[in-house]
């Protein structure tokens, strides 16, 4: 489900900012499985990899792409993609979260209105589950029976909205992975 190119600078911004969120994820599981390779025939190091902890503040961005792409890499199995569509969604506080927001719901629409092929993983996260289960839910209202068939859809959220959530997808034939944060 790549976009054709476009001269829209509208898409072009949406485009971009996944390529910075996938970057960030790519970037973490580099780094994570760096620091798991041994170096010739000596002994590993007892240190563990720093994992990031959920971030406080809804509006470090860095801290929540940081948590949520570590969660993302952990729940990739069963994915044939090259790469996940990650989709961070933003607490919505201010009027330039609200509008990225609303780009990212449009984007996402078209997403699921052109289809994803089977193998791949869509996961959404942000740091107020009701926003991101929000997002899904609009984002998928349309969808048509069974289009998702073979495609994994991650939601990081909390409990509350896991099962309105399960039942926008299920229509849909996806596969549902919920990840309490």
């Amino acid at each position: 489900a790549v976009p054709a190119p476009t001269n829209n600078p509208k898409l072009k911004v949406i485009t971009m900012r996944k390529f910075v969120l996938v970057a960030a994820i790519a970037l973490t599981a580099t780094m994570t499985l760096s620091a798991c390779n041994k170096k010739g025939g000596e002994e590993q190091s007892a240190q563990q990899v720093q994992q990031a902890h959920k971030p406080t503040d809804v509006n470090d961005s860095k801290a929540w792409n940081a948590y949520l792409g570590q969660i993302v890499q952990k729940n990739m199995q069963g994915m044939s993609a090259n790469q996940p569509y990650a989709y961070m969604v933003t607490a919505a506080t201010t009027d330039e979260q609200k509008a990225q927001n609303q780009r990212q719901l449009e984007s996402v629409q078209d997403t699921v209105a052109r289809g994803v092929l089977p193998g791949n993983l869509l996961a959404f996260g942000g740091p107020v589950s009701a926003t991101t289960a929000d997002l899904i839910v609009a984002a998928f209202k349309d969808a048509k029976p069974g289009s998702f068939k073979d495609v994994i859809v991650l939601f990081i959220g909390d409990q509350a909205d896991e099962q309105r959530v399960t039942d926008a997808l299920k229509p849909t034939g996806a596969t549902v992975r919920f990840v309490a944060m």
